[in-house]
């Protein structure tokens, strides 16, 4: 019997590169990032289906075809007409990257409108998996509706994994942006926060005061990432710290720690302990990192 993972979220025209002003066009977005590397670290006995929207222009269709292609399941993805995906540019400059983004009239800030269909693509998971990206481009309401639609599927067995993943630039104040972040944390199995990304918007001095902080929550499991400095996996009852293997070159950082989620989250389902959960999900971002782009060709990583 197939068991089955649903990542929500939105998917984006990538361009990536930028030497000589030459760009590869790609796609990407964070939970797309995330759903790709659980496609590429978990068998055949596993599906993983991408809810979003897109809209009726080529490059959706391109998006839809590529998801195929490459095992992604595109069955909840609904389509929004006069609507197109949003698109993003990594300007690399000393060693560090710049995103500019073109996404105001994006089909996924629309992917929440549609109830009965978010409530379809949720049914029979086994994971649920979302953002603070996913929450920050949907109107108000329309978080309501998401957010209802995981704790109904919670309610029916489904685990839900969530990375806050904070984007000030995304929410209308960061009084807004804690508020609705902790809400949503509060609903969830496993949270994925990065703890330089949270400490200026919470006041936490270290990793633990980032666990702490979910754990008080009531998240069973919190994943702290840190960067290139160790990171923190805490539940009630333990607590494993871990570091990166030295020596990772960095090319892209885009989607590391996309990808950290996506190997964690896979050697969790595949019934590994934290420590080799995080051992794999710092193996398979030091790989990605060392390539353009968010999304590396499966084969590097499995």
């Amino acid at each position: 019997m197939t068991r089955r993972i649903v990542s929500i979220g939105e998917c984006m025209i990538e361009m990536s590169g930028g030497e000589d002003r030459s760009y590869r066009l790609g796609y990407a977005g964070d939970t797309l990032n995330t759903a790709w590397y659980l496609r590429a670290l978990l068998d055949k006995d596993w599906s993983v289906d991408y809810a979003t929207a897109l809209g009726e222009d080529r490059y959706s269709g391109d998006i839809r075809d590529f998801l195929d292609a490459n095992g992604i399941g595109t069955g909840h993805i609904q389509t929004v007409h006069n609507r197109r995906p949003g698109l993003y540019l990594i300007h690399q400059e000393k060693g560090d990257r710049h995103f500019t983004y073109w996404r105001d009239t994006s089909a996924a800030k629309l992917l929440a409108d549609d109830k009965p269909a978010l409530a379809r693509a949720v049914e029979g998971a086994e994971l649920v998996y979302f953002s603070g990206i996913t929450l920050a481009i949907l109107a108000p309401r329309a978080r309501g509706r998401l957010l209802g639609a995981i704790v109904k599927a919670r309610d029916n067995g489904a685990k839900i994994a969530f990375d806050t993943n904070l984007r000030p630039a995304l929410w209308s104040s960061p009084r807004v942006m804690a508020g609705v972040l902790t809400a949503a944390a509060s609903l969830c199995d496993i949270v994925l926060p990065t703890h330089t990304d949270e400490a200026p918007l919470f006041g936490d001095k270290s990793i633990d005061d980032t666990a702490d902080r979910y754990l008080e929550l009531g998240v069973e499991e919190v994943v702290v990432k840190d960067g290139a400095k160790e990171a923190l996996i805490a539940t009630a009852s333990e607590r494993v710290r871990l570091a990166p293997p030295p020596g990772a070159k960095v090319v892209d950082a885009t989607g590391a720690g996309d990808s950290f989620n996506g190997a964690y989250l896979s050697a969790r389902l595949n019934g590994k302990s934290l420590r080799e959960a995080a051992a794999a999900a710092h193996r398979t971002a030091g790989i990605v990192i060392g390539h353009k782009g968010a999304l590396v060709d499966p084969k590097l990583v499995q």
